[in-house]
Parts: C-alpha cells; structure tokens; sequence
C-alpha cells in the first residue's frame, strides 16, 4: 500500500453561495452551502468513478429471498463495509474533522470503538426499522452530542455537526453502504428493484436534521446527487493516516486487531470505490478485484442458508436495547 495526498479542494472550509430548492422560499436570500445546485448541475464524474462494480448476477423479479427491501439489508455481512464507509464519509474533510477533532470523548472512534459502533449501528436500525416517534427520541439523543461537534480557532476546516448538507453526505454514504453489501450478497438489482429498495432511504438522513425536500426522491436522482457531490471529495495526511489506522484496527487491543486486520484491509478496499481508492492511495490490482468477487460469489452462497434471526440479530437487538431505553426514560447514547 502506497499513501499519497488527496488533491485539495478550493472550497473546503469555504462553502459557496448557492441556491437549491428550497433555499429561496419566501423571497430569503441563498444559503451557504458546500455543493452547488446538485439538481441543475451536470456531473463530472460517473458511477464507473464513484461506485463499486456488482459482478454477482442479477436477481430474478419476485425472488422472496432476494427481496429488493432496504429492511432486508441488515445481514451481519453489512458490517464488513464499516470502516469503508467511515472512509468515503471521510471525504469531505468538514465531516472528517468533526470525526478526527470530535470534543465527544465518550463517543469518540478511535478512544471508544465498541460504543461508537453501537451508536452507528443503532442509528441505522431505528432509521429503517423504527416508528417515527422512535427516530425523534434518537435524534434528540444525537443531538445532544452534536452541539459540541463544531470547529475551533484551531481547525483547519470549518465545520458543524448540524449542517445539514454534511448530515445529507454521510446519510448518503450510509445509503451506499447498505445497496452495495446487498447486491454483493443477493444479486445486483435491476432498476424497478433498486427504486424499490431506495425508496425508504430518505429516512437514513431526516432521522437528523436533513429535511425530505433536501433528499433525491427517486433513485436516478440520488445518483446525480452523488456523482456532483464525490467531486469535493479530498484528504489530506490526516485524514489518510486516520483512515489507515481505523482499517488496520489500531484503535483496539492488538489481541483481536491483528488477526482480522489483513482481512479488514481487503474487504476495505475492495468495497471502495475507485475515486476514493485513488485519493486516499491505496493499492488494487485487478487479481485483488477476482479474489474479491469470489469471495462474496461464495459468502452470497452460504448466506442464504443462514437463519434470519443469526444474519439480522445484532440490529433487532439494537432495536429492543432503544425501547427498552425508552420505555424506562434511560439514556439512549
């Protein structure tokens, strides 16, 4: 593996004037925002950049166990995408910063992994699984945590966890996440299907402040929306050693990081697209893209043979641990 520094973006810490729908209503003059007006501009970049390649066959319609259902995205074979998506989200530097500079002790990566990832985890399961009712208690939860989460004089970048074009990147990095484990393991979607697994998304970003007007309503939007907004994509040295050492497991006792660490790199990577590999420096040759496809020919095999209750427990568990919580007024993170 090879690190070199990601091209630097003009605008970071420096968002433009822009005006997207919405920003405009009542005669209000524009907000400022990161991306521009992602609905009217044309991309630069395609999904051949910006997203893996599914190589498993397409699913036949109808297929009861390769229902096209964001609820059935939840195998336990999701979580080896974790820290690819803490990478991508990485990418614009805003939301790294945040993360790497998080005044949250509690709560921080790389000083409290097992909990952070059990906020994610939670995060995801009431987001899709979840009332309404259950998404606001969260969110309240959330942001709590949240009000600290801003930059200081110190910070390179400037950054606010309530931004909501930088909630809407990392719920949408979130949303990669979840379609591309899914058809590694059951098959690539065809269109109508893949309308039909997106269309329940949007709550992966309102279940913070992200309103529904802001999110793509249908899938072929949410690909404009992505492609535009991969363009600021950047790191730093920071940003990549932080990366680095969240793939190599450093941030756990070497008792279990190095075993599963060669393991995690793979799956990483591979999970990764091509623009944030090649920003971010690493290595992938097309025999590591083979191993890789195999890999999950075989994992999607197996899977299928696997009890529901053992693929999808750990985020039913999350569900009932955040009821319970609720149920007793206890602390929810």
């Amino acid at each position: 593996m090879t690190n070199t520094m990601g091209a630097v973006n003009p605008n970071v810490g420096n968002p433009v004037v822009v005006g997207t729908t919405g920003d405009q209503q009542d005669g209000r003059s524009p907000r400022r925002g990161y991306v521009p007006n992602w609905r009217s501009t044309p991309p630069t970049l395609t999904v051949h950049d910006t997203r893996i390649t599914i190589s498993t066959p397409e699913r036949k319609p109808n297929d009861e166990y390769h229902r096209a259902d964001l609820q059935d995205a939840f195998d336990f074979w999701a979580a080896a995408g974790s820290a690819t998506n803490v990478a991508m989200q990485l990418g614009w530097p805003e939301v790294a910063y945040g993360v790497m500079e998080s005044k949250v002790e509690s709560g921080a990566l790389m000083h409290h992994p097992w909990k952070r990832l059990r906020t994610t985890a939670t995060y995801l399961a009431v987001a899709v699984l979840g009332t309404q009712a259950e998404r606001d208690a969260y969110r309240d939860a959330i942001n709590t945590a949240h009000r600290h989460v801003r930059n200081d004089e110190n910070s390179p970048v400037k950054y606010n966890a309530f931004n909501r074009e930088l909630q809407m990147w990392v719920a949408a990095c979130l949303y990669i996440g979840f379609e591309d484990a899914h058809e590694l393991l059951h098959g690539k979607m065809n269109a109508e299907q893949a309308e039909q697994f997106y269309s329940g998304a949007s709550h992966l970003a309102t279940t913070l402040q992200v309103t529904e007007e802001m999110w793509p309503s249908t899938r072929e939007e949410f690909d404009h929306y992505w492609n535009v907004a991969c363009e600021r994509v950047s790191y730093d040295e920071t940003q990549i050693q932080f990366i680095n050492d969240l793939i190599d497991l450093k941030m756990i006792t070497p008792i279990l990081g190095l075993p599963l660490r060669s393991l995690l790199r793979f799956l990483s990577i591979g999970m990764m697209p091509r623009l944030f590999r090649e920003k971010i420096g690493l290595r992938w040759r097309p025999a590591d893209q083979r191993r890789f496809e195999n890999l999950f020919l075989f994992v999607g095999f197996v899977n299928r043979f696997l009890p529901r209750p053992l693929r999808f427990g750990s985020f039913y568990f999350n569900m009932f641990d955040l009821r319970r919580k609720i149920e007793k007024n206890k602390n929810l993170i």
